[in-house]
């Protein structure tokens, strides 16, 4: 029973020791966001640009020739300024997102493409 006890201590000592910040590593992705370019926490709420990103994000999750990274693009609005960023797998794909966002906001001067291209 006693030796039970302890096994069971040690494991739950290891675990915790295991999702502790100084054994798991952290994300870090503040080098990606050191320029002044918005990230997706700064999406504006006002209804104008909440739909022209809903509507952005519905047309490239529809595109079903697009992969998983590019339905997973940051799309962020900003008083009718659209920027898109994240990673694609193709030139094709980043084209192809961008031409959405560009029906969208009536205007290519509108978007700001930060997508990059990585390939498998």
């Amino acid at each position: 029973m006693i030796r039970n006890s302890l096994i069971c201590a040690g494991l739950l000592a290891g675990g915790l020791a295991w999702m502790s910040p100084t054994f798991a590593q952290q994300p870090d992705n503040t080098g990606a966001n050191k320029d002044n370019s918005p990230t997706a926490d700064q999406q504006k709420m006002n209804v104008g640009d909440r739909e022209m990103t809903q509507k952005i994000r519905k047309a490239v999750v529809a595109d079903k020739s697009l992969s998983t990274y590019a339905h997973n693009v940051k799309i962020i609005t900003q008083n009718g300024m659209v920027t898109l960023k994240g990673p694609v797998r193709s030139e094709e794909e980043k084209k192809t997102i961008e031409a959405k966002a560009i029906e969208v906001a009536g205007d290519a001067s509108k978007v700001d493409d930060q997508l990059s291209v990585q390939p498998k």
